[in-house]
């Protein structure tokens, strides 16, 4: 299958009208005033783009891997892109906490070329596991389809919307979760009721209210997951046509043919996912929650202190004082003493960890 690079149509977007000329871009809170490119060994090339590439580097003071990404300041000015690079820097400070989204660890810049130190990510793009493997199994399909659910859920809730969801940016981690990487179509500021008018993604993943340029939401991300959803299920998008112009009508005015091969939940999630009329589209309402938890019956936690998943019956009862320290165990007495002695050696800490000493 022939891919398609991304684009992005600069006139479209009101942010894009003005740019800078400065050959010194402002990197913000990530930047490290104090690194330089002398202070890895840079290994491998492991992934090229627009603006410059990614190296497989080791740092050379503690010998860690990391991916990183290194870009032409020239072609990213000439093109106008900066708001783009910056909106990628930005995204990247706000995903240290989430699992499904690549790590930034920090960023600096020399005269010529700007440097973000990424999480290395070593298990491959899924395009490449899809292109070898022509289609994969529902379960596998329907894992994969769950984690990025909650990485496009993560990011709306920071009013981020994605807007190039594609095997290629979807890497693969070394126990197999998926990691979403690339975010230089990422658009900042956007809510559940604030819209945008942007022309630019992917040809094959495009949504129809993106080709019509009428003004979109967050929704397009959960069209984009339909599309990658059915890719790996049949081995090519929805959609898919050499010729750019049929496609895109098809993505304006085909239904979506049943196939056979998937199961009866899974049509229902294309169906939902692929519904050409976005206020319709099946996380339109309640994002996340209906896109990917009702779907895939995903734990849905607030916080890290959500205990909502656990059964009434235990988490009603009451603590019992027991598990403190009270004043009538300090009494020591024979019984005391011998169920000490019967559970010598039970304390443990790791040597390296420090909050125990």
């Amino acid at each position: 299958m022939d891919k398609l690079q991304n684009f992005s149509d600069a006139s479209e977007d009101e942010d894009d009208k003005s740019s800078s000329t400065s050959r010194n871009i402002n990197l913000g809170p990530s930047g490290n005033p104090h690194a330089k490119p002398t202070d890895f060994d840079f290994l491998k090339v492991i992934g090229k783009g627009s603006f410059g590439k990614v190296f497989l580097a080791k740092r050379k003071n503690d010998g860690k891997y990391y991916a990183v990404k290194v870009l032409q300041k020239k072609v990213i000015l000439n093109r106008k892109e900066q708001k783009h690079i910056m909106a990628e820097r930005n995204v990247l400070l706000k995903n240290v906490k989430h699992p499904f989204l690549v790590g930034l660890h920090y960023s600096f810049q020399t005269t010529d070329k700007l440097y973000f130190v990424l999480d290395f990510i070593n298990g491959g793009e899924l395009f490449f596991h899809l292109q070898r493997e022509r289609t994969f199994p529902e379960p596998r399909a329907k894992f994969y389809i769950a984690e990025m659910a909650s990485a496009l859920g993560y990011l709306h809730s920071l009013n981020i919307v994605y807007r190039d969801l594609k095997p290629e940016n979807i890497l693969l981690d070394n126990e197999g979760h998926i990691v979403l990487t690339d975010f230089g179509l990422c658009k900042e500021g956007i809510s559940q009721t604030d819209t945008t008018s942007t022309f630019c993604g992917t040809p094959e993943y495009l949504a129809p209210e993106v080709l019509r340029k009428q003004p979109y939401d967050n929704t397009v991300d959960w069209w984009c997951l339909g599309s990658v959803l059915y890719e790996m299920l049949f081995g090519l998008p929805p959609f898919y046509s050499r010729d750019t112009h049929e496609m895109y009508d098809n993505i304006l005015h085909k239904p979506l043919a049943k196939r056979p091969g998937a199961s009866s939940m899974a049509w229902s999630l294309l169906e939902g996912l692929l519904e050409k009329d976005g206020t319709l589209r099946l996380g339109s309402r309640d994002d996340f929650v209906s896109a990917g938890f009702l779907i895939f019956q995903l734990p849905l936690v607030s916080s890290f202190s959500d205990i909502s998943n656990f059964d009434p019956e235990f988490t009603e009862e009451t603590v019992p004082n027991s598990i403190c320290w009270s004043q009538e165990h300090s009494i020591v007495n024979a019984s005391v003493m011998e169920a000490d002695d019967a559970f010598v050696g039970f304390s443990y800490a790791p040597p390296s960890d420090d909050s125990f000493l």
